[in-house]
């Protein structure tokens, strides 16, 4: 098993965590009362089961678990910056923890929404909502989408807010990453329009996830991981905004007003 050090572990943490509260805090999601469920080390994350294991920070953090939706969640962050995120999570060893998202997960998604809209490609506005380095928006201009951007507060070159709505709005691993979903969603929605739909994912909790608890692989709190969704916790998020969820798998989802004529065909996909 490799141990690797990276510069964070090497200086340790520098921005604080928010106070400790093992009393129950109100979901939010549904804002049913969500017990302590769980701790784990700030070093935990997504890429453990590769071999990559980082020394361990002394750092715990709290994991709230919704006894109405299921929605798992901690509120260690409620309190950071965009500034915090960037110098202890969205950091230059961010790669360490997560190799795909620079290359191969916005490679795989550009063709998953090539696949499924490319047909109306050339009327239709896309947004990539928390895209990185813009590889998927880029990806889609190259294969004949008129209309391809890219939003990520964590990047300079794509923090600025977007103008206008879209037709689609993708939102590809990010979900999971917000620590106010609610306010997150809001902003999605924002962006897109009255008859768009939005393209997402993020894993569901499994049938047993009490008995992984926050072992599970997916509770990382150096990914940010900190949004941790049941079906009935996505459901639920969404429809507080007006939307209706259909999801294609435990990890892929569409939301939406109203299905547009451009994704007829998806009904029988999702």
């Amino acid at each position: 098993m490799v141990r690797s050090r990276t510069k964070v572990a090497e200086r340790g943490m520098i921005t604080k965590l928010k106070e400790i509260s093992t009393a129950p805090l109100p979901c939010k999601i549904c804002s049913a009362e969500a017990a302590l469920f769980g701790v784990v080390d700030f070093a935990k994350h997504c890429n453990e089961a590769r071999g990559r294991r980082l020394p361990l920070l002394g750092k715990p953090v709290y994991y709230h678990r919704c006894q109405g939706c299921g929605f798992l969640f901690t509120d260690a962050f409620d309190d950071w910056s965009e500034a915090n995120f960037k110098t202890e999570i969205y950091n230059d060893d961010y790669i360490e923890v997560d190799p795909d998202y620079r290359e191969a997960r916005p490679t795989t998604c550009a063709k998953l929404v090539q696949d499924l809209f490319g047909a109306s490609k050339a009327e239709l506005r896309v947004l990539d909502y928390g895209g990185g380095g813009g590889l998927l928006s880029t990806t889609l201009r190259s294969s004949g989408f008129l209309d391809a951007q890219t939003f990520d507060p964590f990047v300079a070159d794509f923090s600025r807010p977007p103008q206008g709505k879209f037709d689609i709005v993708t939102c590809f691993e990010t979900l999971e990453h917000m620590p106010d979903p609610t306010a997150g969603i809001a902003a999605i929605v924002s962006s897109t329009k009255e008859t768009g739909l939005v393209l997402f994912s993020t894993l569901l909790q499994p049938p047993d996830f009490e008995a992984h608890g926050v072992n599970w692989w997916y509770v990382g709190p150096r990914n940010g991981h900190v949004s941790i969704f049941s079906r009935a916790a996505l459901v639920r998020a969404w429809q507080n905004h007006g939307y209706l969820t259909a999801s294609f798998n435990d990890n892929l989802h569409m939301a939406f007003r109203s299905l547009p004529g451009f994704a007829q065909h998806l009904l029988k996909q999702a």
